[in-house]
């Protein structure tokens, strides 16, 4: 441990990272004055410790001083950015607010978010900080900045589909949404944006996206546009969803977030472009040290990238990278690799501590810290190579080798966390990599380039149509590896301990030199076999119980086919393989388990009979010699003869269900424990109805109160 001294520091974004995931973690939210007082007190202990001279323990002190400070951001982020969310939908409403957001869906219809809000109702309703509306085509022409009045239905943000499913409810506190929702007609502009876009610079530059993505998408229409859009501005929301999809399954979606590919290849074209220029220049070339004007041009640039595309995490990680690279350029030092990673993964974590639980965040970091740590060791033998194998062939196959084993290393890594947030993995990808890397490296961003030079001139055409040749070859490479046999496949769900038992033990072979290091395999290896241990639930039902799913006799997953697409999707994924048939509507799955009328179902599984209730006028048949009743409807007492009983005010409370069966007892989890009481978490709000106070007798004064009923 001694020996390894020297990389103790980069131990900091681990522990870092280790207490905000307890702060995520925890059912309940804490008091902000006790994560301080915890960060007081290991800041004392460290005082103590450097005052007595252990090396120990001041190590260890470290250590519980980075976990407390990463739990105290974790918190204190949720507080900065609290904002109003609104309890429940809200029925149609007159909005009026300013565009701060655009995003082109696919078919022409819109996404834009709306900042400084005005509604418009009968009762009074909370004001959010912020909502998204999804607008239909035909919306007349806006940019961002401008003021819109529309017509409009809004509701809280969606909770998850399932226990440990992706929360979006949490996505949207942090990003202080507060309603989402559907505009029901045009909207009308109410004023035009101001020239200097008041209001901040993050809106001058989602403006300045817009204006480029509209830019690129009308000279390459259809995907070879929206795929440029989003190599350029960080905008995926254009490609259609057969491409993504394609992307996807070939291991090319990496390419269309913008990342270390994109903006190590930005920042190298124009510090090589650039100090080729001046070297032009004999005058300049020889006064002037024209390797740190191309290096300071070239931060500047990164910079202006980054921010374009939307600053996601990858970009941020890899400006951060990028520019201590070329910082150390302008001092005249060598940088060291690991070390920027560290530093820019402590950066991110503590001014935005919730994108550790993201899978931006975290394949990112993984793919890098792989790569890195191989190539620590790898490199001196790699240059003795290409020195005793001199000539253009050695070159090209020493490049061809190092993009299938770049591929190979990042593929691997990524594809664990992949498989923990997507339930997917790509087979083919290494293959694809090879011949896209190379494309979108050596022809599509070079152009790219060129179009930033020639968009003040509105010459950008010139740009885009060869870039455009480019992405359209980048995009048949995708569609022909996806479309082999089994190029990819869902894969059981691997639980979070299972993840966290796997990136320790990454972290653990990739921080450390010594022999050592390779002790991080066993826990790799554990974290990966906990995929073994993956046990589906057997029943599946959604907060409002319109979707249920039942298992078939032969493991796959039957659907009712309720409650919208993204609910099928993440049900399919996380608890299928979906069944081939249809859910039977008055008669019998194809194994016999299910059997349906217009009132309900009843499911045999497990020697277990489970009456799933869709009609009150089914309720007393239903709840005839059944064990377990789900009901959609309210049953207030009745089914006394079940031992378990999940109605409609259950599913109300506590969110979707996922039961498991055996024949000896039946485990339930719902949205609601799995969330824990959080500032996100669904707290159910009763519906408030106005109730008619009834004409009081001659001898009372008449009033004019009305009386507020909770249902």
């Amino acid at each position: 441990m001694l020996a390894e001294r020297t990389r103790w520091p980069l131990w900091i974004p681990v522990f870092l990272g280790l207490g905000i995931g307890g702060y995520f973690s925890l059912p309940v939210e804490p008091p902000l004055w006790l994560s301080g007082l915890g960060l007081a007190a290991t800041a004392l202990f460290l005082v103590l410790a450097l005052a007595r001279r252990r090396l120990a323990l001041v190590a260890a002190a470290a250590a519980l001083l980075a976990l407390a400070t990463g739990f105290f951001a974790a918190e204190l982020r949720t507080a900065l950015v609290a904002a109003p969310v609104i309890e429940r939908a809200s029925g149609a409403l007159m909005l009026e607010g300013r565009v701060v957001e655009i995003e082109r869906l696919p078919g022409e219809a819109l996404r834009v978010t709306f900042d400084r809000l005005r509604l418009e109702r009968d009762e009074p309703i909370v004001v959010p900080e912020r909502v998204r509306l999804r607008l239909k085509p035909g919306s007349p022409p806006f940019t961002v900045g401008d003021r819109l009045r529309l017509r409009a239905m809004l509701m809280p943000p969606p909770h998850p589909s399932m226990p440990g499913a992706f929360d979006f409810a949490r996505f949207s506190w942090f990003k202080r949404l507060g309603a989402i929702g559907t505009a029901l007609g045009p909207p009308e502009i109410v004023a035009a944006a101001e020239p200097n876009l008041d209001g901040g610079f993050g809106v001058a530059v989602n403006a300045l996206r817009h204006r480029l993505t509209e830019r690129i998408v009308a000279v390459l229409p259809g995907d070879r546009g929206a795929v440029a859009a989003a190599l350029i501005t960080g905008d995926q929301m254009p490609i259609s969803a057969p491409m993504m999809q394609a992307y996807r399954d070939s291991g090319l979606a990496h390419i269309l977030s913008i990342s270390g590919l994109h903006i190590s290849l930005a920042a190298g074209l124009v510090f090589v472009g650039l100090r080729a220029l001046l070297a032009l220049i004999p005058p300049v070339a020889l006064r002037y040290p024209i390797k740190k004007w191309a290096a300071a041009l070239a931060i500047l640039f990164a910079w202006g990238y980054t921010l374009l595309a939307g600053s996601p995490v990858p970009a941020q990680r890899s400006f951060l990278m990028i520019a201590l690279v070329l910082l150390a350029v302008l001092l005249d030092r060598t940088a060291l690799s690991m070390r920027p990673v560290a530093l820019a993964a402590t950066l991110v974590l503590l001014v935005e501590p919730e994108e550790l639980i993201g899978p931006s965040f975290q394949m990112s970091f993984a793919a890098v810290i792989a790569l890195i740590a191989w190539y620590e060791t790898q490199a001196p033998r790699q240059a003795a190579w290409r020195e005793a194998h001199p000539g253009p062939l050695a070159g090209i196959g020493l490049y061809a080798a190092g993009i299938a084993l770049t591929t190979l290393i990042a593929g691997s890594v990524t594809a664990i966390f992949a498989i923990y947030h997507f339930n997917r993995f790509a087979v083919w990808s290494v293959l694809a990599n090879m011949l896209a890397v190379p494309l979108t490296g050596f022809w599509v961003m070079p152009w790219a380039l060129v179009l930033f030079l020639l968009l003040p001139f509105g010459l950008e055409a010139g740009a885009l149509v060869p870039m455009g040749w480019g992405v359209e070859a980048v995009n048949q490479i995708a569609l022909w590896v996806a479309s082999w046999p089994g190029a990819a496949f869902t894969t059981p769900t691997l639980p979070m301990a299972g993840l966290v038992v796997f990136a320790l033990g990454g972290c653990w072979l990739c921080l450390w030199t010594r022999r050592w290091r390779w002790w991080g395999l066993v826990p790799m290896v554990l974290g990966l076999a906990s995929m073994g241990l993956a046990d589906p639930p057997d029943l599946l039902v959604d907060g409002r119980g319109a979707a249920m799913a039942v298992r078939t006799a032969d493991g796959a997953l039957l659907l009712n086919g309720k409650g919208g697409r993204i609910l099928k999707e993440t049900w399919s994924r996380r608890a299928g393989p979906e069944a081939p048939e249809r859910w039977p509507r008055q008669s019998s799955s194809r194994d016999g388990r299910l059997r349906c009328d217009p009132f309900g179902c009843v499911w045999r599984a497990e020697g277990r009979v489970v009456a799933l209730i869709r009609d009150e006028a089914g309720i007393e048949a239903a709840c005839a010699g059944a064990g377990l009743v789900v009901s959609a409807v309210p049953l207030r007492g009745t089914c006394r003869g079940a031992g378990l009983v999940i109605d409609r005010f259950d599913l109300w409370r506590r969110g979707a269900h996922a039961l498991w069966l055996s024949p000896t007892h039946v485990r339930v989890e719902t949205v609601a424990e799995v969330q824990g009481d959080r500032p996100w978490s669904w707290h159910p709000q009763p519906r408030r109805r106005k109730a008619v106070v009834p004409a009081p007798a001659p001898s009372e004064p008449v009033g004019s109160e009305t009386a507020d009923e909770e249902e």
